[in-house]
């Protein structure tokens, strides 16, 4: 599917409805309801539209200087991971309006392959989720929300940027909404030649230019005062050229996303009932040869009916249900998987208990039953107290899984019908300050993974996944927040450190593409209409073999951003930014040098 031959319409319809004015805001619905939830137990970074502004090139720049995220990417806008507390990407759920969306046949997401501005709000969420957002849910999960408000009459939002290697970026998204109708419209486009060069290394990217495209549709009906009905529609189209020698064939990568989610909301003073039914269908074809037809690819489906039932027995406690089914069915070319299919299910429970407004616990017990793959009994129990004004803390333990995905299972040659599931079982305590305007974040943590899958090489010449690693990983994440308003004057600053030691138990060495440490840093000073903002990044010594070879390891960089924003007549705002001041060399993938110092300027206006 592609919305290439849609999306000038898509955007006509945007216009068609930026012209009115606009009312006071009534509510603002989220699709993710759970995750509110657990804000109270778990340091959830939220990043909104103004901060995903600030690193417009893709998801994966916004999480690497945003969140405490490793992203491992191979050259920028190409195939990139993301490594929470010493995992791997098929440990990290990925979650589109509280749907799981990992890939049916990998098991996990690429993160340029989720266009940045499709979403009007970024959640990023270390720690297992299982209970609620299912397989995968071990090192931490990424929510990727859409909102819809009600009586908020017209609202448009049009955003242009151009930068170096001829990169464009544009954005549109218009809503509409009165107290009983709200619909929400927004489409994106980015491309880039991304003809990057890298002298020291004797690197050009060359072949890497990129072409993606979003399209969102969102609508909210108030049937009457205790029934709602919601529905979201993304549709993605993205072509992906992979860097190539100077000698080497030119390759490409094709993938066209659909996905349409319904639910419907009932709210009394006793019940809260969530249903939601959703489509998903992930279309991929990659070319060895971009003059020669596809090399392989696949189609996979997931129809979902998921449903959250939320009684409160008195003001204290609360018990909570969700079901889930899923049929997730998948067909492969040139990999030996041929038309596979498979029937999923779940139910959890939840009870929630809050005795005063100091302290706050929730249990949860969560069983799946995956057709064809036994699979454990999870659990998760959490608590917070509000020991003093300035002080909190919160502690959560739980058990989490990942099931093999379609190409552990049915790849050929290789694949294995006798994997197990990986376990994880993990800790933290949270520590939370907070003085003035500081607020700080201590997160030590614990995690212990059985039976990851891994790839490896048989006698026979191919590879094959097999149930191998255990892994013991533990740290600390950590993370000063200021922000303050005085007069005119409006100053934010946000500093994360972590610290993340991640080791195969078997030969007690450190997993690959996971740095020990991590600093991570914001800071904007806003003034009148002018607003300022800079970021850094430091990133340590980074092991990309098993064996902890040095000199195959990424050795440490520190890259820092700079922008400067001006406000013109309220609703006109002009952007300049540079992006890696300091010509840093550095890279996130052996062997795929990321941009040095470039440019780009934008123009984002609100009417």
């Amino acid at each position: 599917m592609t919305i290439k031959h849609h999306f000038s319409t898509a955007l006509l319809f945007c216009f068609l409805l930026s012209f009115a004015q606009e009312k006071a805001i009534d509510t603002i619905y989220i699709f993710d309801n759970q995750l509110k939830n657990s804000k109270k137990f778990h340091k959830i970074e939220t990043l909104n539209q103004e901060d995903l502004l600030k690193n417009t090139t893709n998801l994966s720049e916004v999480l690497r200087f945003q969140s405490p995220v490793y992203i491992k990417e191979n050259g920028r806008g190409m195939v990139s991971s993301p490594s929470f507390r010493g995992t791997t990407a098929q440990q990290t759920a990925f979650v589109w309006n509280g749907i799981n969306i990992n890939s049916v046949f990998l098991g996990q997401g690429d993160v340029n392959n989720l266009n940045l501005l499709g979403y009007d709000q970024l959640e990023v969420k270390s720690g297992g989720g299982s209970i609620i957002y299912g397989s995968g849910a071990i090192g931490g999960t990424i929510h990727l929300n859409n909102e819809l408000s009600f009586n908020k009459g017209f609202h448009s939002t049009l955003f242009l940027e151009g930068g170096s290697y001829n990169t464009f970026n544009s954005f549109l998204k218009t809503s509409y909404s009165d107290d009983k109708l709200s619909v929400k419209v927004s489409g994106n486009v980015v491309k880039s030649d991304n003809d990057y060069e890298v002298p020291e290394k004797n690197y050009a990217n060359l072949n890497g230019e990129y072409d993606n495209r979003t399209f969102n549709l969102g609508a909210a009906y108030k049937i009457d005062s205790q029934n709602r009905l919601y529905w979201q529609t993304q549709i993605y189209d993205g072509e992906q050229h992979y860097p190539t020698s100077e000698f080497g064939t030119k390759t490409k990568y094709l993938s066209n996303t659909f996905r349409s989610l319904l639910a419907w909301d009932f709210n009394s003073k006793k019940i809260n009932n969530s249903f939601k039914v959703a489509y998903l269908q992930d279309d991929f074809q990659y070319f060895d040869n971009i003059s020669q037809p596809k090399s392989s690819g696949g189609s996979g489906e997931t129809y979902l009916a998921k449903n959250d039932f939320n009684y409160f027995l008195n003001n204290h406690w609360a018990f909570n249900l969700i079901s889930e089914y899923h049929f997730d069915k998948g067909e492969g070319y040139q990999s030996g998987i041929t038309d596979v299919s498979r029937n999923a299910g779940s139910v959890a429970g939840l009870l929630r208990w809050n005795p005063t407004q100091k302290f706050n616990f929730e249990a949860g017990v969560k069983k799946d039953f995956v057709e064809e793959i036994v699979t454990p009994i999870l659990y998760s129990f959490s608590g917070k107290m509000n020991v003093t004004d300035w002080y909190s803390f919160a502690l959560n333990v739980s058990k989490n899984f990942r099931y093999p995905s379609f190409n552990d299972l049915y790849w050929q040659p290789g694949g294995n019908l006798d994997l197990k599931p990986e376990v994880s079982h993990q800790a933290e305590l949270g520590n939370n300050f907070k003085y003035g305007n500081f607020k700080l974040n201590l997160t030590p943590y614990y995690m212990k993974i059985k039976d990851m899958i891994r790839w490896l090489p048989t006698s026979n010449g191919y590879w094959s996944p097999v149930n191998t690693n255990n892994v013991e990983s533990y740290g600390l994440e950590s993370q000063l927040d200021f922000e303050k308003e005085f007069g005119t004057q409006k100053t934010k600053l946000s500093l994360g450190y972590v610290y993340t030691h991640s080791t195969d138990t078997d030969t007690d060495r450190f997993l690959m593409y996971v740095p020990q440490h991590k600093i991570f840093g914001n800071a904007t000073y806003k003034y009148r209409f002018a607003e300022i903002f800079v970021q850094g990044l430091y990133n340590g010594l980074t092991y990309t073999t098993s064996d902890e070879t040095l000199r195959d390891a990424i050795n440490p960089y520190f890259v820092m951003n700079a922008g400067l924003n001006l406000t013109f007549f309220k609703n006109y705002q002009i952007g300049f930014k540079v992006n890696n001041i300091f010509d840093e060399i550095y890279e996130t993938t052996a062997y795929y040098p990321l941009p040095k110092r470039n440019y780009s300027a934008n123009l984002l206006i609100n009417f």
